[in-house]
């Protein structure tokens, strides 16, 4: 089968590959679509965390937004999961750690992460191997499209519930990229008052376009009680001028990462009685995106800019986009070009 395979810095290329072969305790996926995120970006690069550490090596094959159509189960799974529409959680982990047995496998200290750590291949190919305990059913209303949206639908569910806002409560999102529009999207369905923060006039145009008419930049932002704030963004100063707009007794979200490390003064934190939450993965919100994606509440498909090729997957993540107005990028991998 054909797979994306990072070689190296700055280096991919699409190679013919062993298909995979469904062990026990997991299916087979022909994958439909796959989201290019910012992680499959910073695995080309060579700057993503992971490579320094060890977790990650090369030649690596990235992809954890997907969504497919089971077509073999292994020994052991039951038979009813082939032909249905899936996606998967990206953290996988152990099974049997204190972390995992208390709900806690996304921060499993021996966790695989599919497309991401080394051990699992991703889904940039076209066909992936799943535990089915990271499986979930995509119902008959989630499309391929939606499908490859429930991961960073997760991330973004996670975020608004950490902001713990009652209907009517403020919400400022940083950041204007897929998971600050989603977490706008999905504040939105519970009737918090969602304003955005992006970096210019035309980064905030698709924000408005969904309906988000309160969508600032830092010299326009309006000086008003923020009940939460949730840092979707990359830049490193924008951790601490969360904590500095947030009101006393509320919560900081942070879900973004910088390149680098980022200053906050926990003095902020105290003085103010700031709650501060750190979200990492969407494993206990894919159900709730799924849900909420099946029932027409949040409706994401406006994020994606275009659906391209296999083959054009290297030109994507070295940053050269088609056109369109989203921020997301599909790739069809059962297509080799678009």
């Amino acid at each position: 089968m054909r797979a994306l395979v990072l070689t190296g810095p700055h280096r991919a290329e699409v190679r013919d590959v062993p298909p995979p072969v469904a062990a026990a305790g997991q299916v087979v996926a022909d994958v439909e679509r796959v989201g290019i995120c910012g992680t499959d970006v910073e695995l080309f690069t060579g700057e993503m965390s992971y490579l320094h550490t060890g977790a990650s090596s090369y030649p690596l094959r990235p992809g954890h937004e997907w969504s497919g159509v089971v077509t073999a189960a292994g020994p052991g799974v039951d038979p009813a999961w082939v032909g249905r529409r899936v996606t998967g959680d990206t953290m996988i982990g152990c099974g049997h750690c204190h972390r995992c047995r208390h709900g806690r496998h996304h921060v499993c200290a021996h966790r695989q992460e599919l497309g991401i750590r080394d051990g699992l291949p991703g889904a940039l190919a076209e066909q992936l191997a799943v535990p089915t305990t990271a499986l979930h059913p995509l119902p008959g209303t989630v499309d391929a499209t939606l499908g490859a949206l429930v991961e960073p639908g997760g991330n973004a569910l996670r975020s608004v519930q950490a902001a713990g806002l009652d209907a009517g409560e403020r919400l400022l999102v940083l950041g204007t990229g897929t998971i600050g529009l989603l977490v706008a999207m999905f504040a939105r369905a519970r009737g918090i008052d969602v304003h955005l923060l992006g970096r210019d006039g035309t980064q905030l145009e698709l924000a408005r376009t969904l309906g988000f008419t309160n969508a600032w930049t830092r010299a326009t932002l309006p000086s008003l009680p923020w009940d939460a704030v949730v840092d979707a963004a990359n830049d490193p100063e924008l951790p601490a001028f969360a904590l500095d707009l947030v009101e006393p007794g509320r919560t900081v979200v942070y879900i973004g990462l910088a390149g680098g490390p980022s200053a906050v003064d926990t003095r902020g934190l105290v003085f103010k009685d700031v709650t501060a939450v750190g979200i990492l993965g969407a494993s206990a919100g894919l159900p709730g995106a799924i849900d909420a994606y099946a029932s027409g509440t949040v409706d994401p498909r406006p994020l994606v800019a275009a659906t391209v090729g296999l083959a054009d997957a290297p030109d994507i993540l070295a940053g050269r986009r088609p056109d369109g107005a989203g921020p997301k990028i599909h790739i069809d991998p059962r297509r080799l070009t678009t």
